[in-house]
């Protein structure tokens, strides 16, 4: 992106501005142990690669229990962000200060639900600021990889995908970045040392590229 170049930068939240996974996986297994008759391990859990929380707890907990299994999450995600929620990344505040100096739109596409916003919201907001276009999993017909969310915040931003990038912690945010014609990136600040590879090489396969933390991010989105 050149200096001239007012294009949003789009991101994901949960794994990319923020440290969430042990809170989700723990509320999880709070809410699903009633159905499954013993509690899931993080192992298990991240083995079936769960995206929107709602559509995953319905896809493991069933249709019939779906109701109940959410109302325990809800509770539990609430009760839990206390000792589970582990913040917000090293340097993300920076990073986002940088690119709202350089007078650029951001933008949020998240797969977490507006319920759970509201409750993590007040612990983060001061550190990353307000968004100028927010879209979650309630505003979306599918998830990503569906890239649904992406073009209706560029919509919502008036911008085009042309020169945009959407930052991302997992395949389905590289795909869905892809499938909406923006520029993915993978941000590896929250990848486990052997997850690394196959996720840079993921997102080189579609034509985008990783950065190793926030501030690498802010130099390339000044290039």
């Amino acid at each position: 992106m050149s200096g001239g170049d007012v294009r949003p930068v789009l991101f994901d939240l949960d794994g990319t501005l923020i440290a969430t996974r042990r809170l989700y996986l723990e509320a999880f297994a709070d809410a699903l142990e009633p159905v499954l008759d013993r509690r899931a391990t993080h192992d298990e859990m991240m083995a079936l690669r769960p995206r929107a929380e709602a559509r995953f707890l319905r896809e493991v907990g069933g249709d019939e229990a779906h109701p109940d299994v959410m109302d325990r999450f809800w509770v539990a995600y609430e009760a839990r962000h206390a000792a589970d929620f582990e913040g917000i990344y090293p340097g993300v505040p920076e990073l986002l200060a940088v690119l709202r100096g350089r007078g650029l739109p951001l933008g949020l596409v998240t797969g977490k639900s507006r319920r759970t916003w509201e409750i993590t919201r007040p612990h983060v907001e001061g550190a990353l600021g307000r968004f100028d276009a927010l879209v979650f999993d309630d505003d979306v017909p599918e998830p990503k990889p569906d890239p649904s969310g992406i073009l209706l915040a560029l919509e919502a931003l008036a911008a085009g995908p042309e020169g945009c990038v959407y930052v991302g912690d997992t395949y389905s945010d590289l795909e869905a970045a892809r499938s909406a014609g923006l520029v993915p990136v993978g941000a590896l600040w929250s990848k486990r040392p052997h997850e690394r590879e196959a996720f840079a090489t993921h997102a080189r396969s579609l034509d985008g590229f990783v950065v190793e933390s926030p501030s690498d991010l802010a130099d390339a989105l000044a290039m």
